[in-house]
């Protein structure tokens, strides 16, 4: 079975090294940028580069692993380029504007809209690992407008990869995400800058960072590009997010100036709660 991964990146480079890895599949690779092109073969992460239009004659199956602002622009070409019998699939961090894009589209049917929860603060197709995706979440929107057989063999790829599938809608997807995923890299990223600005004072502050500090700023370490495609699309949520963030943020800043730390102590008790979710 020929699959085509366009976009050797952290995610789809990860897939790519799982998949090149199992028996009968021949892993094609697609990607513009020729270091990337280069890194993929020296790495054994696929079995041949093609452009994208020999890509899409060779393969029954093609997996979208550009960011997000990309994929908008190139599935409709995809979906327009592919055979009847092929399934295409994108594994982007935000799925309402890239299913609302396609929506007409005559060979929607043949697209699954797919989210693996699965990454590292690093980029680029040096930062693929083997196992990524072993034992995290994967999320399918619209699976209603999918032909059964393109989410059936979907799924299988997802399910030999280590994921476990959930669906839902592309919206309620969009919404959890920027709380869950979006706002946390948002909170590092600026974490990191705060830091930063006041580093400029005080060298000896990173002498000083613990565990604590390293872990909470970890994702500051991510690609802007890719991260300021997702707070693009995702925007609505985001903020929606961020206003309630910066609420608490607030709350919890007066309660310090007061002193008052019964009332610091009752939120972060609440907070506490995380607890029963993340075990």
């Amino acid at each position: 079975m020929n699959i085509a991964i366009i976009g050797l990146g952290l995610i789809g480079g990860s897939i790519a090294k799982d998949l090149s890895s199992q028996l009968n599949v021949h892993v094609i690779g697609v990607d513009l940028n020729e270091l990337h092109q280069k890194q993929a073969l020296e790495l054994g992460l696929v079995h041949r580069l093609m452009d994208l239009d020999e890509a899409i004659s060779a393969c029954k199956i093609i997996i979208i692993a550009v960011p997000v602002d990309k994929i908008e622009q190139l599935l409709p070409t995809v979906l327009t380029k592919i055979d009847d019998d092929v399934t295409a699939i994108d594994v982007g961090s935000t799925k309402a504007e890239i299913c609302r894009i396609i929506s007409n589209h005559p060979k929607r049917n043949r697209f699954v809209a797919s989210h693996p929860l699965a990454g590292t603060e690093f980029s680029g197709t040096m930062a693929a690992l083997k196992g990524l995706f072993q034992g995290k979440k994967n999320i399918i929107c619209e699976s209603e407008k999918t032909d059964v057989d393109a989410l059936e063999i979907s799924l299988k790829i997802f399910e030999s990869l280590g994921l476990t599938t959930s669906f839902m809608s592309a919206e309620e997807h969009d919404k959890h995400l920027a709380y869950v995923s979006h706002l946390s890299h948002v909170s590092s990223f600026m974490l990191g800058l705060t830091v930063l600005d006041i580093e400029q004072d005080e060298k000896q502050i990173f002498e000083l960072a613990g565990t604590g500090f390293a872990s909470t700023v970890r994702l500051a370490k991510s690609n802007p590009k890719t991260w300021s495609a997702i707070f693009d699309k995702n925007k609505t949520y985001v903020l929606e997010a961020l206003d309630s963030y910066i609420l608490h943020l607030q709350h919890f800043r007066d309660h310090i100036a007061a002193q008052d730390t019964s009332a610091t102590e009752q939120l972060m008790a609440r907070s506490n709660e995380i607890k029963r979710i993340l075990k």
